[in-house]
């Protein structure tokens, strides 16, 4: 525990620099801190002020390496780099940025280097440019960001001493090079003007959200060290976390402003934060409890619930939180999948239900084996199950009269009155079909949950207005007659996922929390959306009107593999969750890597040994560190995964299933069809069977003549469940087909459809 009163924070970026130095480094790299923070002025640190320079500092690490640390106050210090001792040190530039308030530094010798380094290759005839000449862009080249002022880039939020670099930008090349050791928001900044979006756009979506609200003064460190634009960490374990767990383990140290100012907002009732895969929502919605439970009085109850669409999903909440906070932080918190929540209130409140519960393909195999009984071909099962799911249950229609009356919108085929009439009764032989087997579907279950927490809140608020007409006095006997002093179950309620929650989901967890600041939290993304439930929230007594918010900037997928995602998704309109229109308008990384390569087959046999036979090739020569379990193959049916994982056995490859539960094993390539990789990340992705009628499938393309709406809802949801698919990866995407690609593959694959044409 540090005692000495003396503040050591290390500034985000400069852990990805420590990260690479010798494992003995980083070592000598933790015994200086520790001593920095009891003394800074012991003898063998050797802290001294860099000539000509009123604040920047250096100490040694060890013989080689010495820190460098900006001074903030007398005994507030923040490293900034580890250098080489024979580095050259004056070409240094740190200062507070005039739009964020936040403090940056910034290299120009090594941003510099990394410029020239990509370089376009001169031709053999003429000798390469010394380093003078290569500064300044060639005759013909026009520099990238010639159409802007050095004041609009300024007013963007650009660091001023790159300024000089900047206008020598002719290549994409050249800009990554600059962005790799660039301050975070002119990175960002200047990703998105090449990108193409205008100024406005760059200031309403990449700038705003960052710029503090107060007047930046700019010679005031210490207060800019205390902004969410200046990202530090300063505890022992929250360094320890950073440079131990590299990448994979920033997200408990390193928040970006914007999910900074999320996690700890003030909100006056639901909120919402959306986003496109890889942006961090779910790590706000971690961070979103934690900064929830820290709010709280002690005590030993779960006010707190963190809730998300599956089993997989959830247990995977857990283990991130206990990691993020540890049993502390989890003993005060409800982590469940919401069908779980669902099923454990319905049994709660009927303890003898034992009835098995179903998923929705055991539910049309139920509806199949119904019609067939009753010879009768009039109506699809698929159609029917849907109708009962998201008109009948969705709305909690009760009578047959009512369902006359019920709103049947997106559904597509328009039916009259004596349809119904036959719908309705075949609903009814369903049900009782299902309680004679002893069977109850997912959306039973939700909807009877859903019934008794209304009902249960109905009886808290007839409670509080007793009191309120006492006087504030508890009415005994009212309170006996509600089975005992009723509570709402939760404090706040966080939601990850939010997009596939069924209705009947939603109106459960609005009536498990009192109405009122900081109720329900949700995170997700429409575009996102792999199952049929659409909502829209305010009618379901959820309202995020004026309190919802976007994350645009992706940590996970590299801009080659995100632009052909995005492609994928097409023209196709996305809600939001409320009615309105769901965009990724300016998602974007600064990540950079390979574009995605297509693998066409003749036949499905081949196109498995294709697979095994890349991944051998990536063991033996292109990247023999990446551990299996970071690679992962989906495929669009279990069938096809099984049948995978066989063929990679016979070539002496070991494989994992990811089951609804997660990966059932360890230390293999893991497989799975594309749903059950929601939520999961790994360095390298292969997606298989991307081929016509099966991405997205044959009985879908036969919608689109005789049922266009269902049809468009259809390839929605395909084209959805491959874009999830792609933005799973961090590093590459392989893409594999057999026959005839899927024709979401078009305009989104790169350099697989010159291989077609071959």
């Amino acid at each position: 525990m540090n005692t000495s009163g003396v503040t050591l924070r290390l500034l985000d970026k400069a852990d990805k620099e420590i990260l690479k130095l010798p494992r003995t480094v980083k070592g000598a790299f933790f015994d200086f801190q520790h001593k920095f923070k009891t003394n800074p002025h012991t003898a063998g640190l050797k802290l001294q002020q860099l000539k000509g320079d009123s604040r920047l500092w250096s100490a040694r690490v060890n013989d080689e390496y010495r820190a460098l640390l900006l001074r903030l106050a007398e005994d507030d210090w923040l490293i900034v780099s580890v250098k080489h001792r024979k580095d050259v040190y004056d070409r240094l530039s740190y200062g507070v940025n005039q739009v964020t308030g936040g403090i940056e530094y910034v290299d120009l010798e090594v941003v510099e280097d990394s410029v020239l380094r990509r370089l376009p290759t001169p031709p053999a005839s003429k000798p390469a440019p010394d380093a003078a000449e290569a500064s300044a862009p060639p005759e013909s080249a026009r520099p990238l960001f010639a159409d802007w002022t050095d004041e609009q880039l300024l007013d963007l939020g650009v660091a001023e001493p790159l300024l000089p670099v900047i206008r020598t930008l002719t290549t994409e090349d050249q800009l990554l090079g600059l962005v790799e050791y660039a301050p975070q928001l002119t990175g960002e900044v200047l990703l998105s003007l090449f990108d193409g979006a205008s100024y406005d756009d760059v200031l309403d979506q990449v700038t705003k959200p960052m710029a503090t609200a107060e007047p930046v003064d700019r010679e005031d460190f210490a207060a800019a060290a205390q902004r969410p634009a200046t990202v530090v960490t300063t505890t022992d374990e929250a360094l320890r976390e950073a440079l131990e767990s590299g990448d994979f383990g920033r997200w408990k140290v390193f928040l970006h402003p914007t999910q900074a100012k999320l996690v700890e907002r003030r909100y006056n009732g639901p909120a919402r934060v959306g986003g496109g895969p890889g942006t961090g929502k779910t790590i706000v919605a971690l961070h979103r409890v934690r900064h929830l439970v820290r709010q709280l009085s002690p005590g030993r109850d779960k006010p707190v619930l963190l809730t998300t669409y599956n089993k997989n999903l959830a247990a995977d909440l857990r283990s991130r939180l206990l990691e993020l906070g540890g049993e502390e932080l989890l003993a005060r918190v409800d982590v469940s999948h919401v069908d779980q929540l669902a099923l454990r209130i319905v049994r709660e409140a009927e303890p003898g239900n034992g009835k098995q519960t179903i998923d929705d393909s055991q539910a049309v195999r139920e509806w199949r084996a119904l019609l067939d009984e009753l010879g009768e071909n009039t109506w699809d099962p698929e159609f029917l199950h849907e109708e009962w799911t998201q008109v009948i249950l969705g709305q909690a229609v009760g009578t047959r009269t009512d369902y006359f009356r019920a709103r049947r919108a997106g559904r597509g085929r328009n039916i009259g009155r004596a349809e119904r009439a036959e719908i309705w009764q075949l609903a009814e032989r369903f049900t009782q079909r299902l309680d004679r087997l002893g069977r109850q579907t997912w959306d039973q279950v939700a909807e009877r949950a859903a019934r008794l927490e209304m009902g249960r809140e109905q009886r808290i608020l007839a409670i509080a207005r007793q009191r309120e007409e006492a006087g504030g006095l508890d009415n005994v006997h009212l309170a006996d007659g509600s089975g005992g002093w009723l509570r709402y179950r939760y404090r706040h309620i966080v939601v990850d996922e939010a997009q596939d929650l069924r209705p009947a989901h939603w109106k459960m967890l609005r009536a498990m929390a009192p109405h009122g600041a900081d109720d329900l939290f949700l995170v997700g993304d429409t575009h996102q959306r792999i199952y049929k439930n659409q909502v829209t929230l305010g009618s379901l007594g959820i309202h995020i009107r004026g309190r919802s918010s976007k994350l645009s900037l992706s940590y996970r997928t590299t801009r080659q593999i995100l632009s052909s995602a995005l492609a994928v998704l097409g023209e196709t309109e996305y809600d939001n969750l409320d009615g309105s229109a769901e965009t990724l308008a300016g998602y974007r990384s600064v990540l950079s890597g390979s574009r995605p390569s297509g693998h066409p087959f003749p036949d499905w046999a081949s196109e498995r040994d294709g697979i095994a036979a890349l991944i051998k090739e990536w063991d033996a020569e292109t990247d023999p560190d990446t551990p299996h379990e970071q690679i992962a193959i989906c495929v669009p049916t279990n069938q096809m995964a099984a049948e995978v994982g066989h063929t990679l056995k016979l070539h002496g490859i070991h494989s994992v299933e990811i089951r609804s539960d997660g990966p059932h094993g360890t230390g293999g390539v893991h497989i799975g069809t594309m749903f059950r990789f929601k939520g999961l990340e790994y360095r390298r992705m292969i997606i298989a069977g991307v081929t016509d009628g099966l991405v997205p499938r044959e009985a879908v393309n036969a919608l689109r003549d005789t049922n266009p709406v269902r049809y468009r809802h259809e390839i929605q949801r395909a084209r959805s469940l491959l874009f999830v698919a792609a933005t799973r990866a961090r590093d590459t995407v392989d893409l594999f087909w057999h026959g005839t690609p899927s024709p979401f593959l078009s305009s989104s694959l790169t350099d697989a459809q010159e291989r077609i044409g071959r």
